[in-house]
């Protein structure tokens, strides 16, 4: 542990606890709060280290739970005497690809040509979906990818040319799973809603979502653009001009992705801290707090909702209030424009 940066250093600390079954498959390993307590470094420091550890396949994020070791590597004895992070990985692979395996370097993990045979865009593209979903964006690479369906890297890109049509593929499949309902309502409220609500679950499925979606800079994911699509067909017809259909529609869009980008960040801080939102708002110093809102001169209104009833500002309840504000801003326009009340559905062309 005397050579190399510090984070290399508890990484390789890490791999021999996994190897040497100190830390079991399944297990947690040091979370990045306790990583800077046990060894005194920064937190972007242990974040390195666990990001270190994911992209040679040994742990994985699990949420709720944290990181946890994802195989069992082979006995210590049974390794020379400084193992590297291609040996450990090796060791951690798929017991139906191991034999096969060959580790040159740390650069990289060859596999078996078998497995590489059976690859295609869409399995590519689930394995992906799989890394994001446990692990985060931050940890999806090619690399990454390649270790999770146990293959060589460079054959990931005979089927996807990198790792920015990768997210493409991703989003849209992401979207795709959970279709729009098969006719829109006859109301523009409730098909405004509906559109809404059904992003949403989406972004809390996928918590990695929100931070790939750019409306300044568009995805061409078809099964995404059908969310527009349907939004703008839900207002046609109601007095409305298309450049303010349009922008109802991307209006409402940005704000359910803007908020969803929460999701992730708390699912990582919950993976880095071991607490849930409650837990970690339970732990915070009472004296801070208190001498927060013991200031009501220069807090009056916190001191005021310090002495309420207890306040919902979870990510739901903040989604819900926005929504029904927003939708109430588009009824106002429609109404100005003459044309409030139910869209009425005609097969006019």
């Amino acid at each position: 542990m005397d050579g190399g940066t510090p984070s290399e250093r508890i990484a390789a600390e890490l791999r021999r606890r996994i190897a040497a079954g100190e830390l079991k498959p399944g297990g947690r390993v040091p979370s990045t709060r306790r990583i800077t307590q046990e060894w005194g470094v920064a937190m972007a420091t242990a974040t390195k280290v666990l990001n270190r550890l994911r992209e040679e396949g040994l742990v994985r994020a699990v949420p709720g739970v944290g990181t946890v070791v994802v195989a069992r590597p082979a006995p210590v004895a049974a390794r020379p005497a400084a193992t590297t992070a291609a040996a450990v990985a090796e060791a951690a692979a798929p017991a139906a690809g191991r034999d096969a395996a060959r580790a040159p370097g740390v650069a990289g993990v060859r596999r078996a040509k078998g497995g590489e045979r059976e690859l295609g865009r869409e399995r590519i593209v689930e394995a992906a979906v799989r890394v994001a979903d446990t692990e985060g964006l931050a940890a999806l690479s090619m690399r990454r990818v390649a270790t999770e369906l146990g293959v060589a890297t460079m054959s990931l890109y005979r089927h996807v040319p990198g790792k920015d049509e990768l997210l493409r593929l991703m989003m849209d499949k992401v979207f795709g799973e959970q279709p729009l309902p098969g006719a829109p309502a006859s109301d523009w409220r409730t098909g405004l809603e509906e559109v809404s609500r059904l992003q949403w679950r989406i972004y809390r499925t996928h918590p990695w979502l929100a931070s790939t979606m750019s409306f300044t800079r568009p995805v061409l994911a078809p099964d995404a653009a059908l969310h527009t699509e349907r939004a703008i067909s839900v207002l046609a017809g109601l007095g409305l001009s298309w450049e303010e259909m349009a922008q109802a529609s991307v209006s409402l869009a940005a704000f359910t992705c803007g908020l969803a980008v929460h999701f992730e960040r708390e699912a990582q801080a919950e993976q880095d801290s071991g607490m849930s939102a409650d837990e970690w708002m339970d732990r915070l110093d009472d004296e801070d707090h208190d001498r927060l809102m013991a200031d009501p001169e220069r807090f009056p209104m916190f001191d005021a909702l310090n002495r309420g009833p207890e306040i919902d500002l979870s990510l739901d309840a903040l989604f819900e209030f926005g929504l029904a504000r927003m939708l109430d801003g588009v009824g106002a326009l429609i109404e100005a424009r003459g044309k409030g009340g139910e869209k009425q559905m005609t097969t006019d062309s």
